[in-house]
């Protein structure tokens, strides 16, 4: 009877899959935690940007002051002023409203072209792993050529003969991000392409582009999801950074990074003008870098316990 019970209590507790045991361990990582809320925080910003702006982000506003400072009534702002959490930008517009609605506007940013360059650099680098010759030194030395110059360096050259526009911007920055998805699938996929239970797929009559989309890439795909992640940061970071020089977003979107080059000069005389939006981009930025290292330590099979 004894036995039967030990049986019975063995089967009766909960075996924890890898991706359960993956998913524990990033809840109790403390850089994801905070990456994770401002997240959602971010996320949901973004989603109801209508119901929290309280005006329109584009339509200057009438018998205000240019670039006056905040009014908060919590803070001492007047009861009769309008408030404006963040004060009034150059061209009559509430700051406040603009900061909210380009949240929208960055996640559409760094989601859309990191996806474009995880689909065409995966693709490449997955082949090149996996047929190898001729094929991996014409696809992985083109890359090379990529990877040579500065990102941003390359990103401006490439909007210089697209012309400038959102558009060409986000098209710029995937070219650019394509070469480190390239080489992270081509090294995941080479690392697994020999292993025993794709040899056993093989030897069982599995045609390539069979054991390559269901028996490799599925196993390959680690590294790439927290680059992705990491990427999504930098894709947002680059993108204000051309907007900035006027390269991407156009007057009047709302676009952080576009605010900072509209308000350049006002970084003394109405200092709030470059400090939000930069503070922005700052939280959104650091919120998938926490988010992206957690995903790293979290699906790590060499890691063992909780929070780091």
């Amino acid at each position: 009877m004894s036995q039967e019970n030990n049986i019975a209590t063995i089967t009766k507790e909960p075996q924890n899959s890898p991706a359960r045991e993956s998913l524990r361990r990033l809840l109790r990582h403390r850089s994801a935690q905070i990456g994770m809320f401002i997240l959602a925080v971010l996320i949901l910003t973004a989603i109801f940007a209508e119901q929290i702006a309280p005006f329109d982000p584009i339509k200057p506003l009438k018998n205000v002051k240019r670039r006056d400072t905040p009014c908060v009534h919590l803070l001492g702002c007047p009861k009769d002023a309008q408030q404006h959490l963040m004060g009034i930008d150059g061209n009559s517009r509430d700051l406040f409203s603009r900061i909210v609605f380009g949240s929208r506007l960055s996640l559409q940013i760094g989601i859309s072209t990191i996806s474009f360059a995880i689909l065409i650099g995966g693709l490449l680098g997955a082949v090149a792993g996996f047929l190898g010759g001729w094929i991996d030194d014409v696809i992985m030395r083109s890359m090379d050529v990529l990877m040579a110059f500065p990102a941003l360096l390359l990103a401006i050259a490439i909007v210089s003969v697209l012309g400038t526009g959102l558009i060409n911007a986000l098209i710029a920055i995937a070219i650019v991000s394509i070469p480190r998805y390239a080489r992270v699938v081509r090294a995941s996929v080479i690392s697994v392409k020999d292993l025993d239970f794709v040899n056993a797929s093989r030897a069982l009559g599995a045609s390539n582009l069979r054991l390559l989309f269901t028996r490799i890439l599925p196993n390959a795909l680690t590294p790439l999801i927290v680059q992705g992640t990491l990427g999504i940061a930098e894709a947002i970071l680059e993108a204000a950074a051309l907007s900035f020089l006027g390269l991407g977003a156009e007057f009047p979107t709302p676009e952080w990074g576009l605010m900072l080059g509209e308000e350049r000069n006002s970084v003394f005389n109405a200092p709030h003008l470059v400090f939000f939006p930069g503070l922005a981009i700052m939280l959104t930025v650091l919120s998938f870098n926490l988010f992206g290292d957690g995903l790293r330590d979290a699906l790590d099979p060499r890691l063992r316990g909780g929070a780091v």
